[in-house]
């Protein structure tokens, strides 16, 4: 795999805070990656060392083979930034924005007018700034971000203000650039809105990179216990020889926490051939688990 950005021993610090702390991963194309973590954890700081607007204490980072700290980072024209909060000229409207980043990246303005649609707009490109709310500004700053299709595009709590239909259509777009081989790094709290989306997460706390992988990998590394819950027909018994691990009555069967994908499978083989068995729900643990479980390890 290409690696897109790589950032590789990184320390960071202001004043006495120690921001990043001996921070390293690579991020490939055609990949969707979210970066998570509390406030403080490190995560702008690293999209700002990704984009070249402070420098690393000690270590590297390249960007599509460039180094952003250097004095010509050519490659910053293929980057696309969506900050946490978003500030425009209010005097200017939505067009005449567009057309100013359009022609930072040295792309005509004509060819961006189709984002304004893209993300919901178009009735108001032709009005001021200072006349939007803060949903349309976000959406402003995303038709900005996806400027001249990026290959690395990096983004910080993007669907902030955004509503439901919204959010929808801008993971449509994110998808879009996924699938065209761009690099997407989103920074959210969005914990539950990331979970089906991101292919790969990188989990901070206090400066470090705690974890990183794919869900089933965080999962695996966590050794987090599946949750089975199981109906039973009223009046019937489960034979205890199948149960195995911890078991847990409820008003319509039990829930049984099984350790690993194995023990999951060999309790739903039995499972689903008993008759007193009436349904079986699964619930592996989700990336709120995961994030909680491994800031617990690493206070610890």
């Amino acid at each position: 795999m290409t690696i897109t950005v790589a950032v590789n021993g990184v320390e960071k610090r202001y004043g006495a805070v120690k921001a990043l702390r001996n921070v390293s991963f690579d991020l490939g194309p055609g990949r969707l990656n979210a970066l998570v973590g509390h406030n403080g954890a490190g995560k702008t700081t690293l999209i700002k060392l990704m984009l070249g607007l402070i420098h690393a204490e000690r270590g590297a980072v390249r960007v599509l083979d460039e180094d952003p700290a250097a004095g010509e980072f050519s490659a910053r024209r293929q980057l696309g930034y969506l900050p946490e909060n978003v500030a425009f000229n209010a005097a200017l409207t939505g067009r005449e924005t567009l057309a100013f980043y359009a022609r930072l990246k040295q792309i005509e303005p004509a060819s961006a007018w189709p984002l304004l649609d893209r993300v919901g707009l178009m009735h108001a490109a032709d009005r001021r700034v200072g006349t939007y709310s803060k949903g349309m500004r976000q959406r402003l700053g995303l038709a900005q971000a996806l400027l001249g299709r990026p290959r690395v595009l990096l983004l910080d709590e993007p669907t902030t203000g955004l509503d439901p239909a919204l959010r929808q259509t801008f993971y449509e777009i994110l998808g879009e650039l996924r699938d065209d081989g761009a690099t997407v790094l989103i920074s959210s709290h969005a914990l539950t809105e990331l979970e089906d989306r991101a292919e790969h997460v990188l989990i901070m706390n206090r400066g470090l990179l705690v974890a990183q992988g794919t869900l089933a990998e965080l999962r695996s590394i966590s050794q987090l216990p599946i949750r089975v819950s199981l109906d039973i027909a009223p009046g019937a018994t489960v034979p205890p020889g199948w149960i195995n691990g911890t078991s847990v009555a409820t008003p319509h069967g039990r829930i049984l926490l099984v350790p690993d994908e194995v023990s999951k499978m060999e309790l739903l083989r039995v499972a689903a051939g008993d008759p007193c068995v009436t349904n079986i729900e699964i619930a592996a643990p989700t990336l709120d688990d995961l994030y909680a479980h491994f800031l617990r390890g690493n206070a610890a």
